[in-house]
């Protein structure tokens, strides 16, 4: 019997959703020094200096505020970076070397992990658990649900005001037109009371994803899946729309437990999610698999199919898009069999 991911309904508690946000492990080690700019992107190594720059502005702003009536010291309002570019440039990196290189307490998630948190623990208990942070660094943000834009702006205004700084990452589609210049005006637009305190910068490049890379493997039988299911202890298998069932069952922000020690996943009967809930579901749990750096393999359709054109047409695009890039590169992991 292979073990499943439809058999796990992880619980996180919620006191613990705060002190879960933090990069990546594959951005453990990452800083300034190890972001390679690549000498044709002349931007990239701009914003490893705007970069660091704004670390140390955020020391700066913790260790410092003003007196205010009485003499009682009151925190300066927090500092705001915003870097735009396309996928996979080191914008992550870039955001993960901020958060090492600033004082405790800090926070680091996506856009959609923060609506999470913010849903889980009401919006009060959110701000208070996060107004003594010197930095809350949001990779992805997005813009593309009025609700959770207006919800997150409200967040962040309230928390700047208590001196936490901000430092926010977005992807700007391939060929959109004026790419990041309206990118970013469309984020200053969409946070306007904090427009005043961003710096944007560009970072612009291909997709280190796919530099060189062959093409993601065509998917394998449901018998060659099972075999090399067997061959990794710990591995799970599932049937795809079954684990589709079994994600609705489950708040996203349990997605990371939901995946967590977990050497590989195999899915078998992959095919087009027609259903938008389903898609923007599987969505979260690719952004999870890739933070874990978890290979995965697939019978059935081409991951590069999972998403629909109508939905690579519509508003959620860019969600699609970078999920198929994630997707496509967790299809080239080598893992070791037994």
């Amino acid at each position: 019997m292979h073990a499943r991911l439809v058999d796990r309904s992880p619980v996180v508690p919620a006191d613990q959703l705060v002190a879960q946000m933090v990069p990546p492990a594959m951005f453990d080690e990452v800083s300034f020094a190890s972001y390679i700019p690549d000498p044709a992107e002349p931007s990239q190594a701009a914003a490893v200096q705007t970069a660091e720059e704004f670390a140390k502005k955020v020391v700066k702003i913790r260790s410092g505020g003003r007196r205010g009536l009485f003499g009682k010291k009151t925190p300066a309002t927090g500092a705001g970076l915003y870097l735009d570019g396309g996928f996979g440039v080191g914008k992550t990196h870039l955001l993960a070397s901020i958060f090492h290189s600033v004082p405790s307490p800090k926070a680091f998630g996506t856009f959609v992990e923060l609506t999470h948190v913010v849903g889980a623990l009401g919006f009060n208990k959110a701000v208070e658990q996060l107004s003594d942070h010197s930095v809350l660094c949001i990779d992805e943000f997005e813009l593309d649900d009025p609700g959770d834009t207006m919800l997150v702006s409200r967040l962040l205004s309230e928390l700047s005001a208590r001196g936490v700084s901000i430092v926010a990452t977005s992807n700007t589609l391939p060929g959109q037109l004026g790419e990041g210049r309206f990118a970013a005006q469309d984020f200053l637009r969409e946070i306007k009371k904090l427009g005043s305190i961003f710096e944007t910068i560009r970072v612009d490049g291909p997709d280190y994803r796919h530099r060189d890379l062959p093409p993601a493997p065509d998917p394998i039988s449901s018998e060659e899946l099972a075999e090399r299911a067997d061959s990794i202890p710990g591995a799970t298998l599932d049937d795809f729309d079954a684990l589709c069932k079994h994600l609705s069952t489950l708040h996203p922000s349990r997605y990371n437990k939901l995946v967590e020690g977990i050497p590989a996943v195999f899915l078998d009967g992959v095919h087009p999610a027609e259903d938008q809930s389903v898609a923007l579901r599987l969505v979260v749990l690719a952004d999870r698999l890739y933070d874990a750096s978890i290979p995965v393999t697939v019978a059935g359709a081409k991951l590069d199919a999972i998403f629909t054109p109508e939905m690579l047409a519509g508003g959620y695009r860019k969600k699609y898009l970078r999920a198929t890039s994630r997707l496509l590169a967790l299809s080239r992991f080598e893992v070791a069999a037994s």
